[in-house]
């Protein structure tokens, strides 16, 4: 097969291209010049650099190759899709069109632009299905009942703003809700909410069920995110099975497990 793959900062894309290659798939590396690595040159069968907003570039690429499948992979800030980009005439068009200026709306009429011209948005996590959490503890140590009331208490909220666009993850301590990740990320978020709750044990919620598929923004967890645990006294972590990726997973899990924290995947409510 054929794919083109959108990349995005992160260990994701890297992870993506390299899985290609070894199925023997022909991936090219289209990198977004504002995230992505160098690295994916290494990686990818060929390379083309494009700037946030050059939609009608990312479809002459596509044509140019030959390519009718591509996915996104690896992050890219919510931050700057709405403050840095720099749209072409296309793109100008569909963001002009839009009924609300979040990603979703923004995603969706991409995807319909790529469609009209024969090409396919697929799932970001097609190539990487052995990395999604499983159910149950992906650690040594389970949640204590404490983490447990907190956890399924995150759990409710993350599910209450499913239909929201916001962010993924939500912030728990004492069963009270500390802060929500909106367009700063899950790493500025927990030290935010360590800020305001300073010395209490915190529990992090990664939730997926905003959306059905898992076309962008898949929650993803890694070595990364156990630092940034670690740093702000988070003690426990629950993502939703099945639609969680685990970058880099021994390395996550014997920090995690060295720094006694609890990492557990759990059906996805809704």
């Amino acid at each position: 097969m054929k794919y083109g793959i959108i990349c995005g900062n992160g260990r994701f894309p890297v992870l993506a291209l390299e899985t290609a290659r070894k199925q023997g798939d022909e991936a090219v590396a289209i990198a977004i010049k504002e995230e992505a690595s160098g690295e994916v040159e290494r990686v990818a069968a060929r390379c083309h650099w494009i700037s946030l907003g050059e939609l009608s570039r990312l479809i002459e690429i596509c044509k140019q190759e030959g390519i009718t499948q591509i996915m996104m992979a690896g992050q890219v800030k919510h931050a700057k899709i709405f403050s840095s980009i720099r749209p072409d005439w296309r793109l100008f068009k569909v963001l002009a069109a839009l009924p609300l200026q979040n990603t979703d709306s923004l995603i969706g009429a991409v995807q319909k632009v790529l469609l009209d011209e024969g090409i396919s948005l697929e799932d970001s996590t097609l190539l990487l299905k052995p990395l999604l959490a499983g159910l149950g503890p992906v650690t040594k140590r389970k949640f204590s009942a404490d983490e447990e009331r907190d956890i399924q208490y995150g759990r409710r909220i993350a599910h209450a703003l499913a239909s929201l666009d916001l962010g993924q993850s939500v912030a728990v301590a004492d069963r009270a809700c500390v802060a929500l990740e909106a367009m700063e990320g899950t790493d500025a978020m927990l030290r935010r909410a360590a800020s305001l709750v300073e010395g209490k044990r915190l529990s992090l919620v990664k939730a997926s069920a905003r959306r059905r598929h898992l076309l962008f923004d898949v929650p993803a967890v890694g070595p990364a995110t156990i630092d940034v645990m670690v740093e702000t006294g988070t003690t426990a972590l629950a993502v939703d099975a099945g639609r969680t990726l685990l970058i880099d997973r021994e390395e996550m899990v014997a920090k995690a497990n060295a720094a006694g924290i609890a990492l557990v995947g759990m059906e996805a409510l809704g």
